[in-house]
């Protein structure tokens, strides 16, 4: 007799009034196949699911629940906050105390623009780039996330990889023709682009450490030949850190990998797990912003009160531990040796990328450098090898093209749980 589970009940209903069941695509399980998960709560390393199952997380809501889940200080905080109001539509003194300590963690960032999501940030980013420009044209790399801002959807990664959609419906021919694309970690292909529409580029965008087609590195000299072509060719530089902003590091991938970026996008993180983004950089850039300026971008909730206590208590508990880093770090190392030892004892080939807190799994025969890449990979097996994960009470990002993230709410017995499921789970 087949077990209803709640997950699937909750599921059934939601699909009569939410499109496909969730609000965002990769929830609803369709590239791995069966029902997604419906999640209950959450503590430390752990979520429960409405059937009471708990599960081991590797997601941490995609990133930003880098203290765990229900981290204490910043749910006092929050519930503190809140008796005050849950917005104004004003300016708050707290708007200040988080722009700051943003500018005191983050190189090269001057003055920074709150809003409500990372979306939201790398629109903003790239209209501010085309306002300080005067052109109109962009590069942004095959497999990249952005966000859903229709410039930014072209062979872009997370679920419009994980989807196979190519072309999107909606996203009109003349806001598409802006959009340059390159292979990740292509530096020829890059400097052609750019000889082939001289002067027109306003901006390069680039995750500096890719997340959305599973976590893949740039190669050595990659960051730094694009930083060079910028300079050459007056392009602004961006760096999309809505992953990898004080997650990486306390001043994130600038600061992890030495390269300097002109604009800089934030989410995740500097939230605490509540809806928040944020983009900043060079002053000479920033105060092209309106009211400064005349580069428009405004949002009735940007700065939200709740949001910014909440991004604010966790930045500061990463500023004032840095030691948090390395803990992530050598947690990371420690699941990626077992893992290596665990999948070496299987006969599918495999791949594991590695940069700090974030780390994923690729089962293939060849480097995973790009897109192409990730996209060759046996990825049906990877579906497999979810499901066995899932069912042993692991939670892995369900799709073979995102990354996992690291918490330091991970005990060595909860990677070591882990790497026992993953030994079995290459061999079912």
């Amino acid at each position: 007799m087949t077990t209803i589970t709640k997950s699937k009940e909750l599921f059934d209903r939601a699909q009569k009034s939410i499109p496909g069941g969730v609000n965002s695509p990769v929830r609803a399980f369709k590239s791995v196949g069966g029902t997604p998960v419906f999640m209950e709560r959450a503590k430390g390393a752990y979520m429960y699911d409405a059937d009471g199952k708990k599960y081991i997380d590797y997601i941490n809501s995609w990133g930003p629940m880098i203290l765990g889940h229900a981290y204490e200080p910043v749910v006092k905080a929050i519930q503190e906050r809140a008796l005050q109001s849950t917005s104004f539509g004003a300016p708050t003194e707290l708007e200040i105390d988080m722009a700051e300590l943003i500018v005191s963690m983050a190189p090269n960032v001057d003055m920074v623009r709150m809003v409500s999501s990372g979306t939201e940030a790398c629109m903003s980013a790239l209209r501010l780039a085309r306002g300080y420009t005067g052109r109109n044209k962009f590069i942004k790399f095959e497999g990249c996330y952005h966000g859903h801002a229709d410039a930014f959807l072209v062979k872009a990664g997370s679920g419009v990889a994980t989807f196979n959609i190519q072309a999107v419906p909606g996203v009109t021919a003349g806001v598409s023709i802006d959009t340059l694309t390159a292979p990740y970690n292509d530096l020829e292909a890059v400097q052609k682009l750019v000889n082939d529409n001289h002067g027109q580029i306003a901006a390069i965008i680039i995750e500096p450490v890719a997340g959305n087609m599973g976590c893949i590195l740039p190669e050595p000299g990659f960051l730094e030949g694009l930083r060079g072509i910028c300079d050459k060719e007056g392009i602004v530089f961006i760096f999309d850190e809505v992953m990898t902003g004080f997650r990486l590091a306390p001043g994130g991938a600038q600061e992890r990998l030495g390269i300097n970026a002109d604009l800089v996008t934030y989410g995740k993180v500097i939230g605490g797990g509540m809806p928040v983004g944020a983009f900043g950089g060079k002053r000479e850039i920033m105060q092209h912003i309106a009211p400064l300026g005349n580069v428009y971008q405004a949002g009735t909730l940007s700065g939200n009160p709740i949001a910014m206590i909440a991004g604010y208590t966790m930045l500061k508990t990463l500023k004032e531990n840095p030691g948090i880093y390395k803990e992530l770090d050598e947690k990371t190392e420690y699941l990626h040796k077992g893992l290596d030892k665990a999948f070496s004892a299987g006969n599918e080939p495999y791949v594991i990328n590695r940069l700090g807190s974030m780390i994923s799994v690729h089962f293939s025969d060849k480097p995973i450098n790009n897109f192409a890449a990730a996209a060759s990979a046996n990825n049906t097996f990877f579906n497999k090898f979810f499901h066995a994960m899932l069912s042993d009470g692991i939670y892995l990002p369900p799709s073979a093209f995102e990354t996992w993230f690291i918490s330091t709410a991970l005990s060595k017995e909860d990677i070591d749980e882990t790497i026992d499921a993953a030994g079995k789970a290459i061999n079912f």
